[in-house]
Order: structure tokens, then C-alpha cells, then sequence
């Protein structure tokens, strides 16, 4: 097995925090899980959701029109929460502004092709420059980040006994990696912990990593640009969380200064995680 993975036939990346070292103590295991959509899972899958983990809550940080496209499975006796992060407009607004309403429609039907087929929308987004490695400090205080990593952190505080919340966006990287960040500081995790976390997507990914490099390859793209394919596609990179880091410490001083101000998870609530988290 890959190191922190859960087995959950149909669901890439999934994988959880327990086991985790944080202080002097290691996170519970089977009780904070991320992974990347749920759509594909198979009924062995669920099962494994209820019976083995007995999942409370899961998480949807995905944009509106991807939890309509594919929305999440029904879990009996599990709470859907959904969480956007940003949506779609947001990335949209600058772009609009010499384009027609004729050309938004079309680059959203594009958005509607499998992953595999959605080239001509990534090279768009690069192009436009929406896709950089500020891509996380916007989560982190943008309006919609705020928002629902506060709503995560009261699902992860209103969990019950040994019942489990599962977290995830569409690839399980990108805002389920954020999620997961904070949750790991917020438990006392070090800072390195926090990179290794978000750093096993690659390994994860590697062999469609592999595969894109080599689709990729004909195309002739400066190092930067290849980069930030392979990171639309499936990847991470380390500076897009650090400077997620940054804006944390830039605005509001600290990341405790961050989880406290703008998420609501005090010195009070942080010990009341590490204490029902923490063994």
C-alpha cells in the first residue's frame, strides 16, 4: 500500500491523516479521510464507507456546476455537506471582459468533457493566467475559501464517538489539500508533515503523471507551461502551498493567527480537536 492510503475501489487518492505524528501524540486512524471525487466509487466502496469507517459527513468543496455534472453518491445515515471554495464565475470575471457571452458558453461546454479530453479548456486557463501558484493563497482568503474551510472545521468538531468525515473536491488535491492543511496544523502537525501530506498526490498520480508527460511532450511547452498542465491534470507543486502559507501569515500574522480570525478555531478549539483526534 501507498503510504496514509485507504482502500476505496473507484475513488483515486483516497487516503487519510490518522497516523500522523503531531507533537508528542499520533492522529486517529480511520477517522479523517480525503480523497478525490466519489462518483466513480462501487458499491464495495460504499460499503466500506458505512461499515468500516462509518462516515458521518462528507465534505464537497467542488464548484456548483461540477456537483451538478457529477454529483456525490447517497450514503444512508451520512450528512452532504457542500462547500464551495470558489466557483467558476469567480475565475470568469476578468476573462469576460472582452469576450462575449457567446464565448463564456462555449468555454464551459468544453469544462463538460472528461478530464482526459479537456485540453483545449486548460490551455485557456493557462493562457489567461488564471491557473499560477497563487492559486491557494486565493482559497485561503478569498471570500468563498474562508467560508467553507470554517464550515469544514465545524463538521470536523460536530463528529461523533468513532464516527469518520470524509473530505474532497474533484482530484483531491487542490481545496481537499487546503482542507487538509489546516486541519493538520490545527492538530499541532509540523510543518513538514503538512508538505509531505500535500506532496503524496504525486505519488499517487504517478503513472498518469507519466502518461500526460509523454501525451504532452509534442506539444513543445516551456517547462512553466508543462507544469502547470500537469498540475491542472493531476499533480501538486510545493510552492503553491507555500505561498498558501504566506498569505496566511501576510494577513493575518500566523496561521494559528489565520485559524483563529478567520476560521473560528481558537486555543479552545484546537484542544478540543487534539484531544478527540490526538491518541
Amino acid at each position: 500500500m501507498l503510504r496514509q492510503e485507504i482502500i476505496l475501489p473507484g475513488v483515486k487518492n483516497a487516503r487519510e491523516l490518522g497516523g500522523y505524528q503531531a507533537g508528542d501524540k499520533t492522529i486517529r486512524k480511520g477517522v479523517l479521510l480525503r480523497t478525490a471525487e466519489l462518483s466513480r466509487i462501487s458499491e464495495e466502496g460504499l460499503q466500506l464507507l458505512q461499515q468500516k469507517y462509518h462516515v458521518q459527513t462528507v465534505v464537497d468543496f467542488r464548484m456548483s456546476d461540477e456537483q451538478q455534472l457529477v454529483p456525490d453518491p447517497v450514503i444512508p445515515g451520512c450528512e452532504n455537506l457542500s462547500l464551495q471554495v470558489v466557483e467558476m464565475k469567480d475565475f470568469m470575471k476578468d476573462y469576460m471582459n472582452d469576450r462575449s457571452m457567446d464565448e463564456l458558453s462555449s468555454l464551459l461546454e468544453m469544462r463538460k468533457a472528461p478530464k482526459e479530453d479537456r485540453f483545449q479548456f486548460y490551455n485557456i486557463l493557462i493562457d489567461a493566467g488564471f491557473i499560477n501558484d497563487r492559486l491557494y493563497a486565493d482559497f485561503m482568503v478569498g471570500e468563498g475559501g474562508i467560508l467553507a474551510y470554517r464550515a469544514f472545521f465545524q463538521a470536523v468538531l460536530s463528529l461523533k464517538g468513532d464516527r469518520a468525515i470524509l473530505w474532497h473536491c474533484t482530484n483531491g488535491k487542490d481545496r481537499t489539500g487546503c482542507a487538509a492543511m489546516l486541519l493538520l496544523y490545527a492538530l499541532g502537525a509540523s510543518e513538514e508533515t503538512v508538505y509531505q501530506d500535500y506532496l503524496l498526490t504525486n505519488e499517487y498520480n504517478a503513472d498518469e503523471l507519466k502518461k500526460l508527460r509523454t501525451k504532452l511532450e509534442p506539444c513543445h511547452f516551456s517547462p512553466e507551461k508543462l507544469n502547470r498542465f500537469l498540475f491542472l491534470y493531476c499533480g501538486v507543486e510545493r510552492k503553491y502551498m507555500e505561498n498558501a502559507h504566506k498569505a496566511m501569515i501576510d494577513h493575518f500574522g500566523s496561521v494559528e493567527g489565520y485559524l483563529s480570525e478567520a476560521l473560528g478555531i481558537g486555543e479552545d478549539e484546537r484542544k478540543i480537536l487534539r484531544e478527540r483526534f490526538l491518541v
